[in-house]
């Protein structure tokens, strides 16, 4: 089958372009996308140095299943999952599906330390064998994964652009609060960066029953869509303002003169790595949500006293339990999904989107499928 796909070349750029797909091995099921998110991970999958199709984030409807698959027909409803688990290492043993030792192509000492590692032979681009960005590659019309990647949805009349983004960006918010930190009713909390992930760590805070969130960036515009998701009080911080310092007094002021009790950090700024620890209380818990990956300095008197820093991945995702939870949410009203989609764009629309994007006109934008 040929497929029309995002295709990064190796070389800092992409193409869109067609790569084929042999018919579905054992465990393996062809989807038909009908829609893909977009983060900055997919931006910066044209710099790692080799062809890959892109994407990994998506909603589709399965097409046809391989001979070992149980649990998918075609016909289904599915949500891509990018952080596939084996269900048998120790990691996914002890529930930390997201850590898997032997899937995960994120985690280093895992077959997969690099984001798309498998060498699959049923995705093929100029009649070479191409990866699949995180071994799914939404991107593309169509996508030949492991049954493992997937996540079956029953809801009739399913928005797949609102299942598309549950995969990464809201998961990743939402996990973080509710699994990761595990955020009690009536609590406070602060989040720094309120792009899409800080987006979906507000409105879990919300939906968890904290008492006070409190939004800060330096984008004014971002923070009237904080308001829209949950926050209760909104900082707008100095670009001078380093690691937050000045903020993090207004957030004491508002929390008693002793912090939040939780604080979130997403802004991938590495500067800004220690900045929650700054604005937590004595024995209260920062989060580091956005991945931060290098070295960076911090005044260890930022942990006085007993105070907890976590820096969870993906939100502890455990995705037959999570997505299914996230979508009942959504169905229920209280987990904004249309609402963080500004804008969907046309495959053929791709750099439009990213250009977007960069520029931080889009809360999420989405690629669809016809």
């Amino acid at each position: 089958m040929v497929s029309k796909s995002a295709i990064a070349t190796g070389k800092g750029d992409f193409v869109i372009g067609e790569v084929f797909l042999q018919k579905p091995q054992a465990d393996e099921v062809l989807v038909r996308m009908k829609a893909a998110g977009l983060c900055h991970t997919d931006y910066d999958s044209l710099s790692w140095g080799k062809p890959i199709v892109m994407g990994h984030e998506g909603a589709g409807v399965v097409v046809e299943v391989g001979k070992a698959v149980n649990h998918l027909k075609a016909g289904d409803q599915v949500i891509l999952n990018w952080a596939t688990p084996c269900l048998e290492c120790f990691q996914c043993q002890e529930g930390n599906q997201h850590i898997c030792e032997n899937n995960s192509p994120v985690v280093a000492g895992g077959n997969g330390h690099t984001p798309g590692h498998a060498h699959l032979e049923g995705t093929k681009w100029n009649g070479q064998s191409i990866e699949r960005s995180f071994n799914i590659g939404t991107l593309s019309e169509y996508a030949l994964v492991k049954e493992s990647a997937l996540v079956k949805v029953s809801e009739e009349n399913l928005n797949f652009s609102a299942a598309a983004i549950v995969s990464c960006g809201v998961m990743t918010g939402h996990g973080s609060v509710v699994n990761s930190a595990k955020l009690t009713a009536g609590s406070s909390a602060v989040v720094l960066g309120c792009g899409g992930v800080g987006l979906n760590v507000i409105q879990a805070c919300r939906i968890s029953g904290a008492s006070k969130i409190i939004a800060i960036d330096v984008n004014e515009n971002k923070l009237h869509l904080a308001k829209q998701f949950g926050a209760t009080h909104t900082i707008l911080a100095d670009k001078k303002d380093i690691g937050l310092t000045q903020a993090a007094k207004k957030v004491h002021r508002l929390c008693n003169g002793r912090g939040a009790d939780y604080a979130f950090e997403c802004t991938a700024i590495p500067a800004l790595g220690a900045a929650p620890l700054a604005m937590v209380r004595n024995a209260g818990t920062a989060v580091q949500v956005s991945g931060i990956e290098e070295e960076i300095t911090i005044d260890m008197r930022l942990f006085e006293w007993d105070k907890v820093y976590i820096n969870p991945l993906y939100g502890k995702c455990r995705p037959q339990v999570d997505f299914p939870k996230l979508m009942r949410l959504y169905k229920k009203g209280d987990l904004l999904l249309d609402e963080m989609i500004t804008k969907t764009y046309p495959l053929e629309k791709l750099q439009h989107a990213f250009d977007d994007m960069l520029a931080g006109k889009n809360a999420k934008g989405v690629i669809v499928f016809d």
